[in-house]
């Protein structure tokens, strides 16, 4: 059998997902595949030859020690062993993929929601989940059983496909989309990202902002206060906070207004506003520039040869200070590609795409 998960890029909501505010993200045409059978030998063995490396986990039928953090491979059998699969036989395969990894397009989740759903199936008693089930044991996998800080956009975006809006509080509410959208052209930068450094300074800072202000006035709330009203606060903030602050406000306005957008196309790509699409996206890249301060130069450098080549609009990708960059290119999107690598990145045309696929 052959699994086959894609990447995502986040269109809306970055940063937001942890803050308990939606997100609007999209599968990409860039993907994890598996082929796998079951084996007489217990056990677990993969090949990945695009990495050189290979992946031999033996197992015995109970719960599997973690010899490093983040191992994906024997948390997924961890997860499915305590909801009730069983494993008496082993499982050979062999992994390859082409989405950018360490590059904040959610390479991680796809190999997991991959995984998963190649276990799944090969179990002693296979059973074939929905989407939004593998989502949910790709988040226990992935964040709940390291005690990581992610949120749920990567799993279900990957797993359910095209393009999604996601809620995760007060609970989960999944709203698939389906608006005509043309080519993106993904920049990776081939910067590392700073993602313990971000987080530190944009999640936890404004945990704490909120905090701060919630002792000032119990019914503050990002998800209802205007952003006209936040200069009651200005005198409490230091300016980086008070930016900090509104620059939330700000992105959670403009997704508000890219879902109005989404939902109200009528399917056909010319009825759909390409432009204004394009300019929601770099409003929100203006205050991922500015306010969170994620992008780096050679990014900031990258988007602008590709506004300069035809692109409508783009942002940076993940979580920041490095990794990829994409842009909406519905019209030339190879000149906008070819862009992108004048400024040294390396440029792949791509599509919105379907979610987690089993083949035979």
């Amino acid at each position: 059998m052959i699994v086959s998960t894609p990447g995502r890029i986040c269109l809306f909501g970055e940063h937001q997902d942890y803050l308990g505010l939606p997100v609007i993200a999209a599968a990409i045409s860039r993907r994890i595949q598996v082929a796998a059978h079951q084996s007489e030998q217990q056990g677990f063995r993969l090949d990945l030859p695009d990495m050189h490396s290979s992946v031999n986990i033996p197992f015995t039928g109970e719960q599997l020690p973690y010899p490093q953090i983040r191992d994906y491979f024997r948390s997924a059998v961890n997860v499915l062993l305590r909801e009730g699969f069983t494993f008496t036989k082993g499982i050979d395969g062999e992994v390859h993929g082409n989405i950018p990894i360490n590059s904040g397009t959610s390479s991680s989740s796809a190999l997991l929601i991959t995984w998963l759903t190649v276990l799944t199936q090969l179990a002693d008693q296979p059973r074939t989940l929905s989407a939004e089930q593998l989502a949910e044991l790709g988040y226990m996998a992935e964040v709940l059983e390291f005690g990581e800080p992610g949120g749920m956009m990567d799993h279900y975006s990957t797993a359910v496909g095209h393009v999604i809006y996601l809620e995760s509080q007060p609970k989960i509410r999944l709203e698939t989309l389906t608006p005509p959208l043309g080519a993106f052209v993904l920049g990776d930068s081939q910067e590392p990202k700073d993602t313990i450094g971000i987080l530190q300074r944009v999640k936890f800072g404004m945990l704490a902002i909120i905090k701060n202000l919630k002792t000032i006035n119990p019914r503050f709330a990002l998800d209802t206060l205007d952003i006209t009203g936040i200069s009651e606060f200005k005198d409490f903030l230091t300016k980086d906070e008070y930016i900090l602050l509104k620059g939330n406000l700000a992105n959670r306005d403009i997704l508000r207004d890219a879902l109005s957008l989404l939902r109200s196309s009528s399917g056909s790509a010319d009825a759909f506003d390409h432009v204004r699409f394009g300019q929601l996206l770099n409003d929100h890249q203006a205050n991922l520039r500015d306010a969170q301060r994620i992008s780096t130069p050679k990014i900031d450098r990258m988007l602008d040869a590709a506004l300069s080549a035809g692109a409508l609009g783009g942002k940076i990708n993940g979580s920041g200070g490095g990794g990829c960059m994409f842009a909406y290119a519905p019209n030339q999107p190879e000149a906008v590609a070819e862009a992108i690598e004048r400024e040294g990145g390396k440029a792949y045309v791509i599509h919105v795409a379907e979610g987690t696929t089993i083949s035979s």
